[in-house]
């Protein structure tokens, strides 16, 4: 089968189809003939070396996919081939044939195609679990999202915005802001032109920001602390201006904040396949009815896996780049 591996660690140029064999499922694995595999922000840091997949997982990049089941491992009892899906992967992805753990497959929502289907996993799981677990969002609650225009802001303002709450996010351009209101954000921030903590605190009122959604790290961190809601959740998923910060206790104490994150590769398959279950649940029927339907910027071929990450180095790109194999 055609793989896409890479090279050494670097830009997108170090990605170069190879072949290698079909993988085997393993028990509790199903065996996927992927139509399609949706890019992500872990993706380009592991193509740079720096996250490392986890002890066992596959060295290719690729975390969510969709298509065909061709085969099942021992112990499977929910699918069988030909059924069509989307799964969360542990790496191999950017392939044409991907093992999934049963526990995150799901029966791709009808109406679908692949493409569509493979922008859902890792986006919707990582939402999911930080804006609505970690970040205990309710109705009636302000969500402010950082990097609204990506695929995680599009997916977080529809799903944001479908459980009543009400959604700010931050874009570098106007053409981002426009897309971003679209979707249904109250207001959509040029973090280039304007002050996201002070219109933050004008939109709201003065209360802040009940969930934060976080993938800028540095500076905002911060920033973020004084445009939390009181008792408000700060909720860091990536830090693409720094890790290392300082925070000033004091107001996070007085504030009574919680500052937490996640990554969503290294959990148990037992607590992603607790998520799984929800999001089937809640997540399905708005995707049936409309509701939510993933953004996608653009795709490519496989074998174009160098090309589809120099779009989303990008910052133009606006919800989720996508490789096909047909």
């Amino acid at each position: 089968m055609t793989v896409i591996e890479v090279r050494e660690p670097g830009g997108p140029e170090m990605l170069t189809p190879s072949t290698r064999p079909l993988p085997k499922p393993a028990e509790n694995e199903v065996l996927i003939a992927v139509a399609a595999a949706g890019i992500n922000r872990p993706d380009v840091l592991q193509r740079q070396g720096l996250y490392p997949p986890p002890k066992g997982a596959s060295d290719l990049l690729g975390l969510e996919v969709a298509g065909p089941v061709v085969a099942v491992g021992e112990n499977v009892t929910r699918f069988k081939p030909d059924d069509f899906v989307c799964a969360l992967v542990n790496g191999g992805g950017y392939a044409e044939y991907a093992v999934a753990p049963e526990a995150t497959t799901l029966l791709a929502p009808p109406g679908l195609g692949p493409i569509e289907a493979a922008a859902l996993p890792e986006t919707i799981f990582t939402v999911w679990h930080n804006v609505f677990e970690r970040g205990a969002l309710k109705e009636g609650d302000w969500l402010l999202v950082h990097g609204g225009a990506s695929g995680i802001g599009t997916t977080a303002i529809q799903l944001g915005t479908a459980f009543g709450a009400k959604v700010i996010v931050t874009v570098g351009d106007d053409k981002k802001a426009k897309a971003c209101e679209a979707l249904g954000a109250v207001r959509a921030i040029n973090y280039r032109e304007e002050d996201f903590l002070e219109v933050v605190r004008e939109v709201t009122d003065k209360h802040g920001a009940d969930v934060i959604l976080d993938m800028v790290g540095g500076d905002y961190v911060e920033r973020n602390l004084r445009a939390a809601a009181l008792e408000g959740h700060i909720v860091q998923i990536a830090f693409l201006k720094g890790s290392k910060v300082e925070v000033d206790l004091m107001r996070l104490m007085m504030r009574r904040l919680t500052l937490t994150g996640s990554t969503l590769r290294a959990q148990t398959d037992t607590a992603k396949a607790a998520m799984a279950e929800t999001i089937e649940e809640r997540i399905w029927p708005l995707i049936a009815e409309g509701t939510y339907k993933p953004v996608i910027d653009s795709t490519y071929p496989l074998t174009e896996a160098a090309e589809a990450h120099k779009r989303i180095d990008d910052p133009s790109h606006v919800g989720k780049i996508v490789l096909k194999t047909t």
